[in-house]
């Protein structure tokens, strides 16, 4: 299916302003000869720059060492939180500056110089002074990503912060930074601050034993961390998300970018360029990015691997493709409430709770500085100069499984929807032992642009789950067995969290399963492994959300289940059942989504007495396709272990073997 309808126009319609404090950038008329998609040009990117950094300065502190944002504070308290603030705008006013520097930049800088000096103070009279940087898990360990963000925007602006300081002034700095090269960071991408730190100090001449070890440290582990097709996991495990691009990628080139390490230069360039080259695809027309993992309130810091990537000279993107969807991310979020009197809040659209950790504060969004990271480049660049161009997916209906990690991006023409199949990223380090609960962020089988999970304690969307002595098992680590084509697999051991630390168990008990794609079609095949067959099973499909149920039908017959919105537009989520279940049925998930403060998932019953069980599902936003009758849109035959699909619009079927796949 590659037709597009009226509602899935690629130009996206005049901006929303939703936050009259954004005045620079509400106030730059759109440019629809350059930008004929989003309207969107460097001015507009540097008018939403200067907002924030507008924003940000009203909440100095008295010395300037911290940006104090309102809001709830993390776990690591206000202090922390005010580093937080003050290193990622700093690293925003950096990226602003070296683009297109003028008196207004260079004030800017003298701002955040000023408060780098008051935070490296030994003066007691600073009251706002940086504490010393200490090991993950203690009180200031959190201070190592903003050392790392201090460090790189000294190192963008040596010449115009660094070497300004006196002396005793760059000794100070360099003191405080140090403190960091010998704490434990945690097992993941923080590998990458002291590499970062220790990079700047090089960078100024200050090398030494210690900085050359964090620096090989650092690149020994990211190699170990690589998968291939350009893909790392965030440590050792399989974590696959958003961190490969606004970290694992960044840090590196912009250390060999910094340093000339030509060497380095070559390899990382090689990744970058292979994930841009599917990354780039999961983001959605509308411009929203991948709803999947962890740190989500970074927002527009997902395009930053598409910024680096020009910025490098090694995009598989045209620089007009990379503006088109940087400028739509920006634009997704600003016209969806991301901003309130001009300062980014907590959440996605607007605040949403369940998209934070623990460890996120009112400075933690900052990071979406890093999807500024385009204003490296001069005025006079093709990215900001050559016109926004046609993008594949806006003829063309994929599906491209990423083999090394066990994800598949199934995305339609139609509606400019993506999806991501999940049968590779759990989150969970080798030493974590596999029970307790599941983390929706992670553990659900598919997560698309338009759709969120449901909170952790209500009911699980796009899940397969069984019941034992009265418990539904969760999905927590996942087993990668074999992708082709159309289809992944994977399987995973149901697992039974309870009030108390043992659970309960079925031994040897395991979920076989395969996701097979098609246009905004998903057959989903389950072999369920010694799992007793008197068992309860269900199967739930996408969440879709809404601001109440009067806004969507949800209707249940026989084997089919729909949950549609009322007016024909937005997401539609469908699911019948082919073999093995009972009854279809819908729930309300009253903690809605990042979507919408109320969902409903459509579901289906059976039991563990059919071993193999089949499903199709759909989730669409093209009216067109919603119209049409599920069940008249695949012909799905099961013999024994094999599952053949004959998909109605195409002469090419799919066919996938259980027998045949690698499941130990």
């Amino acid at each position: 299916m590659s037709t597009q309808s009226q509602y899935a126009s690629p130009i996206l319609p005049p901006r929303r302003i939703t936050d009259p404090e954004m005045e620079r950038y509400s106030s730059t008329l759109e440019d629809r000869e350059l930008s004929p998609y989003t309207g969107i040009t460097r001015e507009h990117w540097r008018g939403v720059a200067r907002d924030l950094l507008d924003g940000a300065a009203r909440y100095r502190s008295a010395s300037g060492a911290r940006i104090e944002f309102p809001g709830a504070a993390s776990q690591q308290g206000p202090r922390a939180d005010g580093l937080e603030g003050f290193s990622r705008t700093f690293l925003l006013a950096a990226f602003d500056h070296i683009g297109a520097p003028d008196t207004e930049t260079a004030t800017r800088l003298d701002d955040y110089l000023q408060g780098v000096v008051a935070g490296t103070s030994a003066d007691p009279r600073v009251e706002d002074a940086w504490e010393p940087i200490e090991n993950i898990g203690e009180r200031w360990g959190q201070s190592q990503v903003e050392a790392a963000c201090i460090s790189l925007s000294l190192h963008l602006t040596k010449s115009d912060t660094w070497d300004r300081l006196a002396p005793d002034e760059q000794d100070a700095v360099e003191g405080w930074l140090r403190t960091a090269l010998d704490k434990e960071p945690s097992s993941n991408n923080w590998y990458l601050f002291p590499l970062t730190i220790a990079s700047f100090l090089e960078g100024v001449g200050r090398m030494d034993r210690q900085t050359s070890f964090v620096i090989e440290r650092g690149f020994s582990l990211i190699d170990q961390w690589y998968r291939g097709d350009g893909w790392y996991s965030d440590g050792d495990g399989e974590a696959f998300d958003h961190y490969n691009g606004w970290a694992i990628h960044f840090y590196p080139l912009l250390h060999a970018w910094l340093r000339d390490d030509t060497v380095r230069m070559t390899v990382f360039r090689e990744r970058l360029r292979a994930f841009v080259g599917t990354f780039a695809t999961t983001f959605d027309r509308t411009g929203a990015s991948l709803y999947f993992g962890r740190s989500l309130t970074y927002r527009m810091s997902a395009s930053a691997s598409l910024a680096i990537a020009q910025v490098m000279d090694c995009s598989p993107l045209e620089p007009g493709q990379s503006r088109r969807i940087m400028s739509s991310n920006l634009r997704y979020f600003l016209d969806r409430g991301a901003t309130s009197n001009g300062v980014l809040s907590l959440g996605w659209q607007g605040e949403h709770a369940a998209s934070l950790q623990r460890y996120s504060g009112p400075g933690s969004p900052y990071w979406a500085s890093k999807g500024f990271a385009g204003l490296l480049l001069p005025l006079e660049h093709p990215f900001w100069t050559s016109p926004e161009s046609e993008l594949s997916a806006d003829r063309d209906d994929l599906v491209r499984p990423i083999a090394p990690i066990g994800l598949m991006i199934q995305s339609t023409a139609a509606d400019g929807l993506v999806r991501v199949h999940n049968h590779g990223s759990d989150h969970l380090k080798p030493h974590h032992a596999d029970d307790g609960p599941s983390d929706p962020l992670y553990a659900r089988f598919a997560y698309s642009t338009r759709t969120g999970p449901t909170v952790a304690d209500g009911p699980a969307d796009n899940d397969i789950r069984v019941q034992f002595r009265g418990i539904w098992s969760v999905r927590r680590r996942i087993h990668h067995v074999a992708s082709g084509g159309d289809w992944v697999a994977s399987w995973h051991a149901p697992r039974f969290p309870t009030l108390t630390s043992e659970g309960h168990v079925l031994p040897s008990a395991r979920i076989e399963s395969v996701t097979i794609a098609h246009a905004h079609l998903e057959v989903r095949v389950h072999r369920l492994r010694n799992v007793p067959p008197d068992s309860a099973v269900e199967l739930s499909g996408w969440a879709v959300a809404s601001d109440g149920p009067e806004t969507l039908i949800r209707r249940a017959h026989g084997l089919s289940a729909d949950c549609l919105p009322v007016d024909g537009r937005g997401p539609s989520s469908r699911v019948i059942g082919i073999e093995g279940w009972t009854y279809a049925t819908t729930a309300a998930a009253t903690g809605g989504t990042a979507f919408g403060r109320w969902a409903a998932v459509p579901q289906l019953r059976g039991s563990a007495a059919t071993q193999v069980l089949v499903a199709l599902v759909s989730l669409s936003a093209d009216p067109g396709a919603n119209a049409n009758d599920l069940s008249d849109l695949a012909e799905i035959e099961i013999d024994a272990s094999t599952v053949r699909v004959t998909w109605s619009d195409s002469l090419i079927g799919s066919s996938v073997n259980l027998d045949d796949l690698p499941w130990t």
